[in-house]
């Protein structure tokens, strides 16, 4: 059963004193949270790849909300060396973080293979986030009201995890490793939550989508997926800075649930927190333990037992 809270964009709280780092910032959602999260006060970190382009979206923020406090610094999510580069440098320039949006991916995009040897959506979209939110766990610890938002995707129902063939050599089409990927970010967020409470940390997981929405994320896509999903974007698809409403409702409300889907409500109308239950692979905790178990050995890194967040032999 699905339940929507009483919360709006229009109930976002002052932020101000919180630190939140916000992965894929320089375009669509990830610009649209920090853009909300800046005009209440917030302090940004802007994880990017391109740190041109982020710098046109700083500068336009900047100039719509002068006293923003927004911060640009590399990552790529799919090269691990970069991911660690990123989290060191937050420590030696003691940075605290109250907040990770697991938010920045890719789509839709000819297979490619990360240097681990994994198709690079799952590496991307799972993969560095898996390795990024175990090097930043123990600022978080730290942190205020301490949070690690996943962004994940209706699509993760379609999603089929196949951990023996990561680099889709069986066989590879760009919608469907996209759906695997969302499969994957559910069941870690999902196994994070999990972990984290039967360690007792005071990090809370939570996993939110905005549900269809006008992003650039299938400008990869074959021609006739891109004609489909145009239009359905005129009738389905809701204006980003709406969307983001679940994302930012999970990342700054504390009675936002963990262990929940939370998705934006009904396609039509304001974008309305709504609780939703998760189905399918997304229930296989041997799954997620499985998942869990793999992409610690690719990355060389895990969260047990200590919650410290730092990589084994640290």
């Amino acid at each position: 059963m699905e339940h929507a809270a009483d919360w709006s964009l229009a109930d976002l709280t002052d932020q101000a004193g919180r630190t939140f780092v916000v992965t894929g910032a320089s375009s669509g959602l990830g610009a649209a949270i920090t853009r909300h999260l800046a005009a209440h006060g917030a302090r940004v970190i802007m994880a990017v790849r391109n740190t041109a382009k982020a710098g046109q979206v700083r500068d336009q923020l900047i100039a719509d909300h002068p006293a923003a406090d927004l911060q640009i610094r590399h990552l790529d999510l799919l090269d691990l060396d970069t991911v660690h580069a990123f989290a060191a440098g937050l420590r030696t320039d003691a940075v605290p973080v109250d907040a990770l949006i697991n938010n920045g991916g890719i789509g839709n995009v000819p297979r490619r293979l990360s240097p681990q040897g994994v198709e690079s959506q799952l590496a991307t979209n799972h993969l560095g986030h898996f390795t990024l939110t175990a090097l930043l766990l123990d600022r978080l610890s730290a942190g205020r009201n301490p949070v690690v938002v996943t962004v994940g995707s209706g699509l993760y129902r379609i999603g089929h995890l196949d951990l023996d063939d990561l680099a889709a050599d069986r066989g590879y089409s760009p919608g469907r490793a996209y759906a695997r990927s969302k499969l994957a970010n559910v069941l870690f967020a999902l196994e994070l939550d999990r972990r984290l409470r039967d360690a007792g940390s005071p990090v809370r997981s939570l996993l939110a989508h905005p549900g269809m929405t006008r992003t650039q994320l299938d400008r990869d896509a074959p021609p006739l997926d891109r004609a489909v999903g145009a239009v359905l974007g005129i009738f389905l698809r809701r204006p980003i800075d709406e969307a983001v409403a679940p994302i930012l409702y999970a990342a700054t409300e504390t009675a936002a649930p963990t262990g929940r889907h939370i998705g934006p409500g009904r396609p039509f109308g304001p974008a309305r927190p709504t609780f939703e239950k998760l189905s399918g692979s997304a229930t296989d905790l041997a799954l997620a333990r499985e998942l869990w178990a793999r992409s610690a050995a690719i990355t060389g890194i895990d969260f047990a037992p200590t919650m410290t967040g730092r990589p084994p032999g640290s």
